[in-house]
């Protein structure tokens, strides 16, 4: 078996330094699009940072009695693996009230659900925090004229706007 004979703290300073470097070259790459272009995303400005933001957008959805299945930190798990992201967090959450009318008049709308929230940073250290618009997720399964996707925008759309007050 052969071993490294390099310290595991300057093998990780090589490999961060080599990741970085990449990055550097492959920028326009990984430089994100307006936010505003992704088809069926809603997006909103948020002046506080991504923790914040997701933070906020959570204890909302807990104060509207939904619930939150789990928060991911995409950032950190990048991380964990000496790779480069700048902040990226998603909050999934739901309540059956809200998703289960979805489901009933398209059951595959359930690789959609729970809704999630995505708050991410982009190139120039802006806050967006966005989602899937309910209208699209109907659309996408053939379900454009279902009566929960009122019920389901309005949730979105207080919730945003509550966390963004804040």
């Amino acid at each position: 078996m052969i071993r490294s004979v390099v310290p595991r703290t300057a093998k990780l300073r090589r490999i961060l330094a080599t990741t970085l470097a990449s990055l550097a070259i492959s920028a326009p790459v990984l430089a994100q699009e307006p936010a505003a272009e992704v088809p069926g995303l809603i997006v909103a400005r948020s002046d506080a940072s991504v923790h914040d933001t997701a933070s906020r957008f959570a204890e909302q959805v807990r104060t509207s009695g939904m619930t939150v299945f789990a928060r991911v930190d995409h950032r950190q798990s990048a991380m964990s693996r000496s790779m480069a992201l700048l902040p990226n967090e998603i909050i999934i959450f739901g309540d059956p009230k809200t998703a289960t009318p979805l489901m009933q008049c398209a059951p595959t709308a359930g690789i959609d659900l729970p809704m999630k929230a995505l708050v991410w940073q982009d190139d120039d250290g802006q806050t967006w925090l966005g989602y899937n618009d309910p209208a699209w997720i109907a659309e996408r399964h053939g379900a454009t004229d279902c009566p929960a996707i009122g019920p389901l925008q309005q949730a979105m759309q207080k919730l945003v706007e509550a966390t963004l007050q804040q």
